[in-house]
């Protein structure tokens, strides 16, 4: 599933925020024209040199810039959807690691490093959020989503993984527990351990539980 690979996270946010700004290229483009680029270096569109410089006229410039970069990244405009509609917990501030090693084999931890880090793993949430909040995703035959019983996925205490479950049995991982809960309350076939959207809902579960201590096989 694409949006398993999406990249965005809380510190991107705001990277894109920033590509809202537009600057002048510096060079004409065809003839009486001018080539006007985004701050991604990538995205260009062209403008009559005669053209007002009103504000009116500088907003429709940045929205024909901005429309083709979310032509261009439509899963950002998706994940930053996610956030407006549900809290996720974002992922750990690895900040201060930029400038230390990584060992002999990856060299030394960049910002981008750690940007990707966390859009990765934000994606990774908000995707299972977006699985977790909707009932036709998780392959309900009644329209029961996840959330209906787990508001923002409260009493999953994942924390908890692995443990005794009287419902199967046995010791189970918080996977197994997803899938009793897919094939019981939620009436839908239960997913592969390696369903991309096995491991999106395991990633919302476990990132609205950070900060809580891990306590296996508590009851």
């Amino acid at each position: 599933m694409s949006r398993t690979t999406l990249l965005l996270g809380a510190t991107a946010l705001a990277v894109a925020a920033g590509l809202l700004s537009t600057r002048w290229a510096g060079h004409a483009g065809a003839q009486g024209t001018t080539v006007v680029t985004l701050c991604d270096n990538e995205t260009k569109t062209t403008v009559p040199d005669s053209q007002a410089k009103t504000r009116e006229e500088g907003q429709a410039i940045a929205d024909a810039l901005m429309s083709q970069w979310r032509q261009k990244n439509p899963d950002r405009d998706w994940i930053e959807g996610e956030l407006e509609k549900h809290t996720i917990a974002k992922p750990a501030d690895n900040s201060a690691l930029v400038g230390r090693g990584q060992g002999q084999t990856y060299g030394q931890i960049t910002e981008p490093d750690v940007q990707k880090w966390s859009r990765e793993s934000l994606a990774m949430a908000a995707n299972g959020s977006a699985v977790f909040h909707n009932a036709e995703q998780l392959g309900s035959t009644i329209a029961v989503s996840c959330d209906m019983c787990h508001p923002s996925a409260a009493n999953t205490h994942p924390e908890t993984y692995p443990k005794f479950q009287v419902q199967l049995g046995r010791v189970a991982l918080l996977r197994d527990m997803i899938n009793w809960c897919i094939e019981h309350p939620v009436r839908g076939t239960p997913l592969a351990p390696d369903d991309p959207k096995m491991r999106a809902l395991e990633a919302y579960i476990y990132a609205q539980r950070k900060g809580t201590p891990l306590d296996y096989g508590r009851r």
